[in-house]
């Protein structure tokens, strides 16, 4: 079994399962209890809000635990409309994030704030000159996301950080759900970011936890209240279990990161110089610094995605089209249609997304597969391979 799909979950790694059993049987008191059991989960709470902190470079205080990066992204939208409406109510993003910032952004209209989406490239990235024309006086926040979860585009993250050095009151947000360990962080946390998002379940932690980075100084306002956890934040019992894991998950995940990562663009190169020389192929990311190591797209044209992913499947290799959250809703690929690809060719988009797992000899394996299944394909097509 080949697993490319690494963008839309990864296998939780057998330490962070054994650190999560661990907690759940022996550290079960709630944090906020006063209890001894109680300070023994606020200990190991603290401790592993600590270690993140450290790993990443900031303060302790500064990191917030959530349910996953579709939490983060709305509180940080969200939470900061509510906080800032006084001063002003337009928000500014790209017309390629994640639906968890795009549909908090609609929902946001629907209240009153009024949106601005930045076009992008062929390349599936935004220009600093249409942001800077987009910013007003009533322009309380700007979110722009690390590495896109579809084609793998980095947008330019510290150019928006220089152009909103002149705007202080202005709230930077990064969607990093798909940056963290991906030898970007010296772009990610840039010294005008304000608030980062982060998914455990994109390195190897659990499923339903995460967490963001909020600046110290910066205030938005809480989305879920009651018990008055996470600093009257975020209120809710803390999930001890998977925060402990996921601590453990991020420390493994940058230890030898630019090995890891060189790994992963190693692979990505292998496969994308295979697939570019058949005629049939449109590819939508490259094999540069400006594209995350571990996101390859492209389309097989006159063939349609599930079809091509299904066809991989039966060779047991896991591929998916262009965003897990789409792809069972057969919903054509935001990203391809920001970029103004015909729905034709983005309909037929696959994606191969790796981890620091994956090898060289899968490379191989895909790519003899792909040839296999290509032959099949060009008489599914109707398009012309001269």
């Amino acid at each position: 079994m080949i697993y490319f799909d690494n963008s839309a979950t990864t296998q939780a790694d057998p330490e962070v399962v054994s650190t999560y059993d661990a907690v759940s049987k022996q550290i079960w008191g709630n944090p906020s209890s006063l209890h001894k059991f109680g300070e023994q989960a606020f200990g190991l709470l603290e401790q592993s809000r600590q270690q993140i902190a450290d790993l990443l470079g900031v303060s302790l205080s500064e990191i917030l635990f959530t349910s996953g990066g579709t939490e983060g992204d709305n509180w940080v939208l969200k939470g900061t409309a509510i906080e800032k409406r006084e001063f002003g109510n337009h928000l500014i993003t790209t017309a390629v994030e994640h639906p968890a910032i795009h549909n908090s952004m609609e929902q946001l209209k629907q209240l009153g704030f009024e949106v601005t989406y930045l076009p992008v490239d062929e390349h599936g990235r935004i220009s600093i000159d249409d942001l800077k024309a987009a910013l007003r006086p009533t322009t309380i926040l700007v979110s722009v996301m690390a590495v896109n979860n579809e084609i793998g585009t980095i947008q330019p993250l510290i150019e928006v950080a220089d152009v909103l050095k002149d705007y202080p009151k202005v709230h930077y947000h990064i969607d990093a759900v798909q940056g963290i360990g991906k030898g970007i962080s010296d772009l990610i946390f840039n010294d005008r970011v304000d608030f980062i998002s982060f998914s455990g379940h994109k390195f190897h932690a659990p499923r339903g936890i995460g967490f963001i980075y909020a600046r110290r100084g910066r205030r938005i306002a809480p989305l879920l209240t009651g018990g008055g956890q996470e600093r009257n934040l975020r209120s809710g019992t803390e999930n001890l279990p998977a925060i402990a894991a996921m601590s453990k998950a991020l420390r493994l995940l940058l230890t030898n990161e630019q090995d890891k990562v060189q790994r992963q663009r190693a692979v990505k190169e292998r496969i994308l110089n295979h697939v570019k020389e058949s005629p049939l192929v449109t590819l939508f990311s490259e094999d540069n610094e400006e594209f995350a190591p571990h996101i390859l797209c492209f389309a097989i044209r006159g063939v349609r995605g599930e079809t091509i992913v299904h066809a991989f499947e039966e060779h047991q290799i896991y591929i998916s089209t262009t965003s897990a959250c789409s792809s069972k809703k057969h919903m054509v690929s935001s990203t391809l249609a920001a970029m103004n690809v015909p729905e034709g060719i983005s309909t037929s988009a696959i994606r191969v997304s790796l981890d620091e797992h994956n090898t060289l000899e899968e490379a191989d394996e895909f790519n003899r597969v792909f040839d296999e299944l290509y032959d099949q394909f060009k008489k599914l097509s109707n398009e012309t391979t001269d």
